[in-house]
């Protein structure tokens, strides 16, 4: 009962005008945030952090969980479209989402990853003002053993990711690995694997890479294709998704709901490990696996509805014990002690009022990104009837700008170009 009088009190704050214009200026700045390469909703959230100064805290928070949220699902639209992950939660998205634009079905796509967004992200809103505490002890409990056994998991469903050959996926792999451990290590402060290349010192970012392998890469191989400008009809029409669609749908969207709000409390964790745990979970469970990675709607639904449902549990150790379970809380956790909020357990006890208005802000803003979602689908999907060439180059434009806004460091441009050279020859290959 408690409980339920705090929400109605944060609900009563949160549904003052001024709020609601502050939500959906977020929403709506986070979504376009999301769209483009490489920016992400942290880096969003910080590029637009000047924004709230002289802003409440309330407000403040509300207009950055708008961000969050709005950003997680920009990330699909550039994903579906373009075969370009917005930020590095959507990377799964294009597997699937973006061989459905090829097939004139970008609109489904975009509705779909609308609909599980809000589905997920309300639920784990929900959860997270039911089960916060219980759920931080959970958290709690994991240690080494644990977790070297959820990443062992995870990069062993790689092999049923990767189609025919086991051993290639192992080898990439490997070299994924390999890469990541460039830059300082984090116990002795010693370089490793730099070879005196000062750019390596602060390794090399995983939204680099996967900009570089999937936007890049795509650009070139289709090039490579066709140098005829070349027009992909869609029918804008089908943003809804079919009866058929949400058959597919309503179950990986159930299950990516709960892994993601389960994965998004371990902290460290966020929504990009949940997207790949989603796609590999719909694609152990489905009848037909060989559907994904050709268009299969499940593999959109399921791990949209896990990184928006990552948000949610996110919060969990932020707010209880003032540990960020991503990146994006991390930003998060210093607008709110900037704000004179210290989260962790007396955050509940002496401004109840705040954290349950962020609570309801949130739910506020899912409504606001479905709507949004929706409507700016039939604007997105217009891209598909640009000459491939045209938007070869705007593509290019972003992916080299997402690259650059991420750390303002041209080694990021770099690394980025070299990778589509390589994503270029493993597409080709």
């Amino acid at each position: 009962m408690e409980t339920l009088q705090q929400v109605m009190m944060g609900f009563s704050i949160a549904v003052t005008p001024m709020n609601l214009i502050y939500c959906f200026l977020g929403t709506v700045a986070g979504t376009i945030v999301g769209a483009l390469p490489g920016i992400g909703p942290s880096a969003g959230i910080s590029i637009l952090l000047p924004l709230t100064f002289g802003i409440n805290p309330t407000s403040a928070m509300i207009m950055m969980a708008g961000i969050y949220c709005g950003a997680m699902y920009g990330g699909t639209i550039t994903s579906v479209l373009i075969n370009v992950p917005g930020e590095s939660s959507s990377v799964m998205t294009t597997l699937d989402g973006y061989q459905m634009a090829l097939q004139g079905r970008s609109g489904p796509a975009l509705g779909i990853a609308a609909f599980g967004s809000f589905i997920a992200g309300t639920v784990s809103i929900v959860l997270l003002m039911l089960v916060a505490v219980p759920l931080v002890k959970v958290a709690l409990s994991f240690g080494p053993p644990e977790y070297f056994a959820l990443m062992l998991m995870g990069l062993t469903t790689i092999a049923g990711l990767a189609g025919k050959s086991a051993l290639k996926a192992f080898l990439v792999t490997f070299l994924g690995l390999l890469v990541s451990t460039a830059g300082m290590d984090a116990l002795s402060g010693h370089p490793r694997l730099t070879f005196d290349f000062p750019e390596l010192l602060d390794g090399i970012n995983f939204l680099v890479v996967a900009v570089g392998l999937f936007g890049i890469g795509e650009v070139l191989y289709t090039a490579e294709k066709s140098l005829e400008m070349k027009f992909v009809t869609t029918k804008i029409k089908d943003v809804w998704p079919t009866r058929e669609d949400w058959r597919l749908s309503w179950k990986p969207i159930v299950r990516g709901t709960f892994l993601g709000f389960f994965v998004g409390v371990l902290p460290g964790a966020g929504g990009t490990i949940a997207s790949f745990l989603s796609y590999a979970t719909e694609k152990k469970l489905s009848r037909y696996p060989e559907r994904f990675g050709k268009g299969a709607i499940e593999g959109v639904a399921g791990p949209e509805s896990a990184n928006n449902s990552s948000t949610g549990g996110a919060l969990v150790p932020l707010l209880t014990l003032g540990i960020p379970g991503s990146g994006t809380t991390a930003v998060m956790l210093g607008a709110l002690m900037m704000f004179g909020l210290q989260p962790g357990p007396l955050l509940f006890t002496k401004t109840p009022e705040a954290v349950y208005t962020i609570f309801v802000g949130m739910l506020i803003c899912n409504l606001i990104m479905i709507l949004t979602g929706l409507f700016t689908a039939r604007f997105f999907s217009e891209l598909m009837r640009v000459p491939e060439n045209i938007l070869g180059a705007f593509i290019i434009t972003f992916c080299l700008i997402g690259a650059f806004a991420l750390r303002n460091d041209m080694a990021d441009v770099w690394f980025m170009a070299i990778f589509g050279i390589l994503g270029y020859f493993m597409r080709r290959y």
